[in-house]
């Protein structure tokens, strides 16, 4: 039996296993299986929480997508994880590490947990993107969509800038530009309707996930690259189908999210035979 706990942000939610006193093992099958929302708990994002690897951290957060793939940053599970180590430490500020780098978080009023997502990462290799090329404008179309703009936030993304979000076919487009060669590591993508300099209606396909209801770093990534474009300000709320985040990339680099954390319930589960988790 493993125990685990069920949170979400914005409805982009988690299947978190505490692997601080206890490793239980997390095969990629095991992963699958943990996320398969008909025969496991079902999520887009399976989080650990490891003893701390880093000074001054108070946990290690590891993500693993519902492809039993590693993910490197996850802007809504580092929040929900934020809440549950503030609530155990009775502080209102903590810092995780992760694949992506360390992650600070502080609670606000109303229930809300800011993380500082760090600065995002706009060469071409960081990004990474498989050669040399000018990040605010990637060479990439699919179904009459066209120049995109890429940035990494720990993990990498690209963000279409279009008329009219609601007329897209996600779940057709999404796994082709995923998969590109253009992006070597794969890419979140994001699909962003600019409604002012300060709103912007985005919706995701995540990277070993698919479609989700709310992509914390993506949203910051629709943010960087919007105003990259002289499209925003610095700062914008962005509206997913999930719900709202506030998205502030500050004068001096650092990205700032803000939103919502929902604890749902706990609870333990039986894995099956390795065959079984295969077969499914």
């Amino acid at each position: 039996m493993i125990a685990f706990r069920k949170m979400h942000g914005l409805g982009n939610d988690f299947v978190v296993l505490d692997r601080r006193a206890a490793a239980p093992v997390l095969t990629p099958d095991t992963a699958r299986f943990l996320a398969d929302r008909r025969r496991g708990i079902g999520c887009d994002q399976v989080i650990l929480i490891e003893p701390a690897r880093e000074p001054g951290t108070a946990a290690w957060m590891g993500i693993r997508n519902p492809d039993g793939s590693e993910a490197e940053a996850c802007g809504n599970a580092t929040r929900c994880i934020a809440a549950l180590l503030m609530d155990e430490a009775g502080t209102d500020r903590v810092a995780i590490g992760s694949l992506g780098g360390v992650l600070r978080a502080e609670r606000r009023a109303g229930g809300l947990v800011a993380v500082d997502m760090g600065a995002p990462r706009l060469g071409w290799a960081e990004i990474p993107l498989a050669h040399e090329m000018d990040t605010l404008h990637l060479p990439l179309t699919r179904a009459g969509l066209a120049d995109p703009a890429g940035c990494s936030m720990g993990n990498p993304h690209a963000t279409f800038f279009v008329s009219d979000v609601s007329a897209l076919d996600i779940a057709a487009i999404g796994p082709s530009l995923e998969h590109d060669p253009l992006f070597p590591a794969r890419a979140n993508i994001g699909f962003a309707e600019v409604l002012g300099r300060d709103r912007i209606l985005l919706r995701m396909w995540e990277r070993g996930a698919g479609i989700t209801l709310a992509c914390g770093t993506g949203a910051c990534a629709a943010l960087v690259n919007a105003h990259r474009r002289g499209l925003t300000g610095r700062s914008a709320t962005i509206t997913l189908d999930g719900g709202e985040l506030a998205i502030t990339w500050g004068e001096d680099d650092r990205v700032i999210m803000t939103g919502p954390v929902s604890d749902v319930f706990s609870g333990s589960v039986a894995l099956p035979a390795p065959q079984q988790v295969r077969a499914a």
